[in-house]
């Protein structure tokens, strides 16, 4: 038996398949953007989608018995709120709903964010946080934000708890890698910079309340390259000055809050530097790479769920 997820993010096309064990098999395929570029239309990005998404269908089922798969999980908007919308979506909501019909088995609908949620739990083997209340951490090129967590019968209630109140991190890691000349999305060349700077740098967290800004850290890093400091300092320094917001408002959280589980979803999160902090001072659960960036296995995960009920 098998579940199949399928999301449309802003720069991944992704597809998975679940079955009752919880393995996953993944197709994905990022969007393209031209060298220089730091992200794409909602046009270009529905085209894209559009382009890649069969072929990714087509190689994920090459080998499987269609008629195993017993539902489909879509991720249909960017967070579970009212009026949350996001053109890029319709792609994925589009040929779910046509596998649906065409295979006559049940559709289930979540948001890109329970998505990043649930594929976190499913990576971290945390299950339990199913049926308890958990502080979130989403950290991408789109959102940068907290959640209080209240799992629900059909994904989660997610109250917004802080955010970033300027750029997000990802933008900022996108935007400083670009201005390195490295290839958009940048976040794996800009760690791999960052990992051969062996020297020290201080860095100073702009919070407001539990909230963060961010586009101090553009304009830092811009100084930083405008007086000939090293591409791999200037990494470092970006990751540093990230990982630094994310653990100040990690400890006002716990603060406001008490010292509810926490874990932490979204490509930025894959990062090694910034990880390494977090599992050691914070005992939080994270996504393996593979499930930290955007990807289809946790809407897979949510249906999986929902269609055993």
């Amino acid at each position: 038996m098998y579940i199949l997820g399928i999301d449309t993010s802003n720069y991944t096309t992704s597809l998975a398949l679940i079955d009752e064990n919880k393995e996953v098999i993944q197709r994905k395929k990022l969007l393209p953007v031209k060298k220089g570029e730091v992200g794409l239309r909602q046009s270009d990005a529905v085209f894209h989608h559009t382009q890649q998404l069969y072929a990714l269908y087509e190689d994920l089922v090459k080998d499987i018995d269609t008629s195993q798969i017993k539902a489909v999980g879509v991720s249909a908007r960017p967070r579970p709120v009212e009026g949350s919308y996001m053109p890029c979506f319709t792609v994925g909501i589009n040929a779910s709903r046509v596998i649906s019909a065409t295979l006559k088995v049940p559709l289930f609908s979540f948001s890109h964010q329970e998505g990043h949620i649930a594929a976190a739990i499913l990576s971290a083997e945390c299950g339990e946080l199913f049926d308890r209340e958990f502080i979130a951490f989403h950290v991408s090129g789109g959102t940068t934000e907290a959640v209080l967590a209240k799992p629900t019968d059909s994904g989660f209630i997610l109250e917004k708890i802080a955010a970033t109140l300027d750029l997000n991190a990802g933008q900022a890691i996108d935007r400083v890698g670009v201005m390195l000349g490295l290839p958009f999305p940048c976040g794996k060349e800009l760690e791999k910079l960052a990992l051969k700077y062996d020297g020290q740098v201080k860095v100073k967290p702009a919070l407001k309340g539990c909230d963060c800004c961010l586009s101090g850290l553009e304009n830092q890093c811009r100084k930083m390259y405008d007086n000939n400091s090293s591409n791999e300092k200037i990494a470092f320094y970006c990751l540093k000055y990230i990982e630094a917001t994310l653990k100040a408002m990690t400890d006002k959280l716990l603060d406001k809050y008490g010292r509810l589980p926490l874990i932490y979803a979204g490509g930025v999160m894959s990062n090694s530097i910034i990880r390494k902090t977090f599992e050691a001072d914070c005992k939080a659960c994270f996504a393996e790479p593979e499930f930290s960036c955007d990807n289809a296995a946790g809407t897979a995960y949510l249906a999986l769920r929902e269609y055993m009920k």
